[in-house]
């Protein structure tokens, strides 16, 4: 028998992944659970494993193509000899799999117009961009439009009623390059889009003295070693907002849009965002409340690594009842973070620095954080969120109590 493989319902409001390699080809005998894809969602790779045990007929979706669920990914034939392989019609083509070829693997059909070969996405992009497909130079195998060849191509529709349609490599200034906004940088642009605009952000900044977490820090450094985790400003931060939540319990909160509910979380799931390659992520410290420092450092740098090589679990994206954004890892002494969306609250942590205080009358060199708080104003107002403020600040300034029960 045939069986046409859907990409399925992964969760979270995933509508639609990237094939970011096959691990299969036409003809090619699979197992069942054998992963014969990784496909590439806003949240993580998914590595997917074949359904049944067969052979491979068919690969709809090729590779660095945009399957949406519900679309069948992969026909696999059964076992049983049943198998009756599909023979292209007179507007219908499969394409073999030339030896060697890697970017491009057969799509779910070619259409053959006037003249032109283009599978269904290229041509509906190419009417997006205002292309005749039919005019535009094929460079792909077997004769083929490529996306490649639409970006190439430019041209100009004069008369047309929304004006010429000009797609240029240079503007009035120099040469320029264009990318296209889709893929994870299109998922988490819309995200993040969602959260700015549908919860309105506020902003409460401070800073805080963290001499003395700096010198703990030192002080258990030979320590951390053999732990097997050097500890970070972040770790302790970590520790921190969670003490502080428990005594601010409308920051690690819910807002239910649909039941009009505050649904306050008693649990502490840490969201981490992590820059990597590919865009934003977020990996998720499950259970906070009840890990060491040294587990919580050893939690960040796993999930970390996982995020930035594209290996991290769909479920440890999930989960998160407040956010931490340690952009002072990097540069930054306060920014606006956007709310994790689902969330209420999100920290910003800057980059420490020594600066002058004056301490007792005297000015002294002190190790300084700034910190900043982005917060839902349907849930918590400023006054609350500035009383967390003064809580986290006591914390971090005080990091005996971030470590001890």
């Amino acid at each position: 028998m045939v069986n046409e493989f859907k990409f399925p319902d992964v969760g979270e409001g995933i509508t639609e992944g990237k094939i970011q390699q096959w691990r299969v080809r036409p003809g090619d005998a699979v197992k069942e659970d054998q992963i014969i894809a990784d496909i590439e969602t806003d949240k993580a790779v998914v590595e997917m494993p074949a359904p049944v045990t067969g052979k491979v007929l068919e690969i709809r979706i090729p590779q660095g193509g945009i399957v949406k669920v519900g679309e069948v990914l992969v026909v696999i034939g059964g076992e049983d000899g049943e198998v009756e392989e599909k023979t292209p019609g007179a507007t219908e083509a499969q394409v073999p799999l030339d030896k060697g070829m890697t970017e491009e693997l057969p799509e779910r059909k070619i259409e053959m117009g006037r003249g032109a070969v283009a599978m269904p996405g290229i041509r509906k992009r190419a009417k997006e961009m205002g292309l005749d497909i039919e005019d535009i130079k094929a460079t792909g195998h077997h004769g083929q439009v490529t996306k490649e060849d639409l970006e190439k191509e430019r041209i100009e529709e004069p008369g047309s009623a929304k004006g010429p349609k000009v797609r240029l490599s240079y503007d009035l200034y120099g040469h320029i390059e264009h990318i296209p906004y889709e893929g994870v940088r299109a998922v988490i642009g819309k995200k993040l889009s969602e959260s700015k605009f549908k919860a309105p952000h506020a902003v409460a900044m401070e800073e805080a003295d963290i001499s003395e977490l700096w010198s703990l820090r030192q002080q258990l450094k030979e320590y951390s070693i053999e732990k097997g985790a050097k500890l970070s400003v972040l770790a302790f931060a970590v520790g921190a907002v969670v003490k502080a939540l428990k005594k601010h319990p409308f920051l690690n909160a819910f807002f239910d849009e649909g039941n009009k509910d505050i649904v306050l979380k008693k649990y502490y799931n840490i969201g981490i965002a992590v820059d990597s390659p590919d865009g934003l992520k977020v990996p998720v410290i499950k259970k906070a409340e009840i890990k060491g420092i040294f587990e919580v450092q050893k939690e960040i740098n796993d999930l970390a690594k996982k995020a930035r090589e594209k290996k991290i679990d769909l479920m440890d994206m999930q989960g998160s009842s407040f956010s931490i954004s340690n952009y002072g890892s990097i540069a930054g002494i306060y920014g606006v973070p956007i709310i994790n969306l689902g969330d209420v609250a999100i920290l910003g942590l800057g980059r420490a620095r020594d600066l002058p205080r004056v301490i007792n009358g005297e000015i002294i060199p002190r190790k300084i954080v700034g910190l900043s708080v982005s917060f839902d104003h349907r849930v918590v107002d400023g006054a609350e969120v500035a009383r967390f403020l003064n809580t986290l600040k006591g914390y971090l300034e005080n990091p005996v109590l971030i470590i001890i029960d």
